[in-house]
């Protein structure tokens, strides 16, 4: 620290002698005709003579710095990429060198010179006019190095991005896969819509929400869980096909594939049930996998994965049946518990049937399914928004998928009947009476709007920022969320 805060006094001092020389160190505008890989991709023929034809202005922060007297190298990076430039006192002027000998490392600068190569082979710009753009006072970390310590790079994005550059193609490819999952649903006739982030009401999810208070309504507010209910409600006005990239907020733990602040996708599509929209996820992921690869065939921490449709489907009871040496469905409630016990799950006696098992497909099974899977047909326990299955009713038409041992997505059947609905949220009510904080309130608008009449629906939720660790190659959630949250730094 005490080495950073010398070199801060040294910049600050350089500030100071900049600014009386009667040079503004952050000026208003500049105008770059070329980016770095611009010109590696037009004027990669040039030879060692400059020639004015090739002249260029680029603008970026200088990565390296080497004075050699009366002239100097630099490394440039603007947001493609990094370029050498040469800068000569008999080229910039003797006043204007002066100026530059003050630049540090880390400084942003706009220069204005002719293309060349050097002997070496290396594409430079011999620089004619340079001009600071913004004096940085605080030098770089690591600066051979690069960042390293991982928390230092999540508190401290903007760092991440200057010193490591594969870290920002990371976030453009998140950027790309966003939009190939926008593209194909628009294709498809989805309209994208917004939904309340702050909600007097929380539902669509069973979690513990952030809660707020309104001083001019004079209520609480919770931050969303969740848009399901909202985006139903839309089914109910007459849209058939809606979606949204949503930003959900649970106060829950953290760790590497769980953040309180996360992207989802929520669609819903009028007279579709589930089945319809197993067809519609699988080949939406296969879509974007090769929109961004190039290929449905991609490997994620060692592990091959092929996401060409169809995937493979299984029961949730058949899972646990492959993946254990017990069937569920010949054991009681008991039984189902002891073997949860065996297991290590932790119980307080409370547990339904269906729970228990949801509990063994986490213990037993999830860990376990690395190519594309579909688990189907779901407790009625566990899933209170999710239409029963007509030939048994303690089971209901939802499915999950998953992928390299991860739950990636979430869909149903919906519920659509208000007197069934309203059961299931006064059967959460008493859950939350007795504690379950992670049950939720009855929300008697949406179920207005039920009352109302919605169609058959098919829904589906996709958690984008798993979906884009598997494309990305990153075994952890934060490293592909700019701004992960953090505990206090002190």
């Amino acid at each position: 620290m005490d080495e950073t805060n010398d070199l801060m006094r040294q910049r600050k001092e350089k500030l100071n002698e900049i600014r009386d020389a009667g040079i503004d160190p952050y000026p208003h505008k500049y105008e770059p005709t070329h980016t770095t890989q611009g010109i590696h991709e037009k004027y990669q023929d040039v030879n060692d003579t400059p020639d004015e034809k090739n002249r260029v202005t680029i603008a970026g922060r200088i990565m390296t710095k080497r004075d050699h007297g009366k002239s100097s190298f630099a490394h440039l990076q603007d947001s493609t990429g990094r370029i050498q430039v040469y800068v000569r006192r008999d080229g910039v002027g003797p006043d204007s060198y002066l100026i530059y000998r003050r630049f540090d490392v880390g400084d942003i600068i706009g220069v204005s010179g002719v293309v060349f190569r050097t002997r070496t082979g290396e594409l430079t710009i011999n620089v004619d006019t340079v001009k600071l753009l913004s004096k940085s006072i605080r030098p770089l970390p690591e600066k051979w190095h690069g960042l390293t310590d991982k928390q230092t790079r999540y508190r401290q994005r903007y760092a991440d991005l200057i010193m490591n550059p594969e870290v920002k193609e990371v976030f453009l490819k998140r950027t790309q896969i966003v939009q190939a999952i926008r593209d194909m649903l628009n294709e498809q006739d989805f309209s994208e819509v917004e939904t309340p982030i702050l909600q007097p009401i929380y539902g669509g999810a069973s979690a513990r929400p952030f809660t707020t208070y309104h001083k001019t309504l004079d209520q609480p507010l919770y931050l969303r869980i969740a848009n399901e209910l909202y985006l139903k409600r839309l089914i109910v006005g007459g849209y058939d096909k809606v979606y949204e990239f949503s930003r959900d907020f649970r106060n829950e733990g953290m760790d590497r594939d769980h953040n309180p602040e996360f992207t989802m996708l929520e669609l819903y599509q009028a007279y579709a049930d589930y089945i319809d929209v197993m067809k519609l996820t699988e080949n939406l992921i296969a879509n974007t996998v090769e929109k961004i690869h190039g290929t449905t065939k991609i490997t994620y921490q060692g592990q091959q994965l092929d996401f060409s449709p169809p995937w493979q489907r299984m029961t949730m009871i058949e899972s646990i049946k492959e993946h254990s040496s017990f069937n569920p469905e010949t054991l009681s409630e008991d039984e189902l518990y002891s073997k949860a016990v065996q297991a290590g799950i932790e119980l307080d006696g409370n547990e339904s049937k269906g729970q228990i098992i949801a509990e063994l497909f986490d213990t037993f099974v999830e860990d376990k399914l690395i190519q594309p899977t579909f688990i189907y047909d779901y407790p009625i326990e566990v899933s209170p928004f999710a239409k029963k299955k007509p030939e048994n009713p303690e089971f209901v038409e939802r499915f999950e998928f998953f992928i390299a041992g991860m739950e990636l997505g979430n869909a149903f059947s919906e519920l659509n009947d208000p007197i069934d609905q309203r059961q299931r949220f006064l059967e959460q009510a008493a859950n939350l009476a007795k504690g379950d904080d992670e049950a939720f309130m009855v929300d008697e608008d949406f179920l207005r709007a039920l009352e109302y009449g919605m169609p058959p629906t098919g829904g589906l939720g996709i958690g984008i920022d798993r979906l884009t660790m598997l494309l990305t190659d990153q075994y952890s959630i934060r490293d592909v969320i700019l701004f992960p949250q953090m505990r206090p730094e002190n």
